[in-house]
């Protein structure tokens, strides 16, 4: 069913892979609509599996799991890239599954992805493939330092990283080198973080959401600045790479992409995300339509509207106790928008929830949540 073209329309059952926070919200968007949603997932009432009609509890390259969720499904996403890819195209021909396989191959491995972008003509930074002490110390000298060397694959706020400065740096990293595939990039000094969500219709249509601004913590995203506080010739430059990203892929969803921002206002793509992403939560209030909203739609292969900004917005993820104090700050703030993710645990730097703010004066946005700086 991989060429389904016409729309899935209520009550068709949608199908997550992944319960999460991202598959929460984009569960409450499709039963909004008047879907049905089933969720695979290892852990028992997952945030997305408390909001959908039935989860799965299994892990994802359990095949059966897999099969048993697409018979159940008309159609199938994931909030996640890490899924099983081998698992997914055995079950391709039992239901739909409209986000491409080779996207998930390319942006599921960052030199895979790195090596697309530079290909369609994406500025990114130098990187090399890094597979042995010698790829590694050929890396260090080819392309320097400050650097950064990660795992090609999985890892995520600030894990599976070492930061290579100097000679002492690189050799410590080379005596943890294991069998995994691991890249090589070179650090840049961007002044800015700034990150853009797209998405693609089965009418070709491609739908560009604001420039967001983001400030992070240890590697974690923290509060997010709609739109960026950068010239406008930055905000067209990154919708631009942006369409071009989303027309190359062949995008089916939304996709979010990270950059940063150089002195001279260049961008340089950081990341891609194939499904929505943290720094877009702030559209669910500002925007007329969310992000959440805009990956069902087109999943469901049903147009998208053009995206307009109703207001300036201020986003802050909850990390950890932020949730709880969050909780009891609610009654002093009638502004906030708080979503609590219900997530069974509070550990630190856990995302737990976020808070979203909207007005016309991003000064006075972010005052309304400077308790979690």
């Amino acid at each position: 069913m991989s060429n389904y073209n016409q729309p899935i329309l209520p009550p068709a059952t949608i199908g997550i892979l992944g319960g999460g926070q991202l598959g929460q919200m984009m569960a409450l968007v499709a039963k909004e609509m008047g879907y049905k949603v089933g969720v695979l997932d290892p852990t028992e009432d997952a945030p997305a599996a408390q909001v959908a009609d039935f989860q799965i509890v299994a892990d994802y390259d359990d095949l059966d799991a897999m099969k048993e969720l697409a018979q159940k499904s008309d159609v199938i996403t994931y909030e996640f890239e890490n899924v099983d890819q081998d698992a997914m195209q055995q079950v391709n021909d039992m239901t739909y599954i409209p986000q491409p396989i080779s996207e998930l191959t390319i942006t599921s491995n960052r030199i895979t992805e790195k090596s697309f972008l530079k290909e369609i003509g994406a500025p990114v930074t130098e990187f090399a493939e890094v597979n042995s002490q010698a790829d590694l110390m050929n890396a260090y000298r080819t392309i320097g330092t400050p650097a950064i060397l990660k795992t090609a694959e999985g890892g995520y706020d600030g894990h599976g990283q070492f930061d290579i400065n100097n000679e002492a740096d690189m050799n410590s990293a080379a005596n943890q080198l294991n069998s995994v595939q691991w890249i090589y990039e070179r650090k840049q000094s961007f002044v800015k973080e700034v990150s853009i969500m797209v998405g693609r219709d089965i009418t070709g249509k491609v739908t560009v959401f604001p420039l967001s601004e983001n400030i992070h913590k240890n590697h974690i995203l923290h509060t997010s600045i709609i739109p960026a506080r950068t010239d406008g010739s930055v905000h067209t430059n990154a919708k631009d790479i942006a369409t071009k990203i989303a027309q190359e892929l062949d995008l089916m969803g939304v996709l979010g992409i990270e950059f940063f921002q150089m002195a001279d206002g260049k961008l340089l793509v950081n990341e891609l995300a194939p499904r929505p992403h943290n720094s877009g939560h702030y559209s669910i209030e500002a925007c007329n339509i969310s992000q959440f909203k805009a990956h069902i739609l087109s999943i469901c292969n049903l147009k998208l509207p053009e995206v307009s900004l109703i207001n300036p917005a201020v986003m802050v993820n909850l990390l950890g106790d932020d949730l709880t104090t969050g909780r009891q700050e609610l009654f002093n703030h009638p502004n906030w928008n708080f979503h609590d993710y219900g997530k069974a645990a509070i550990k630190p730097q856990r995302k737990m929830g976020h808070i979203t703010v909207v007005g016309s004066d991003i000064d006075q946005l972010l005052d309304e949540v400077n308790l979690f700086k």
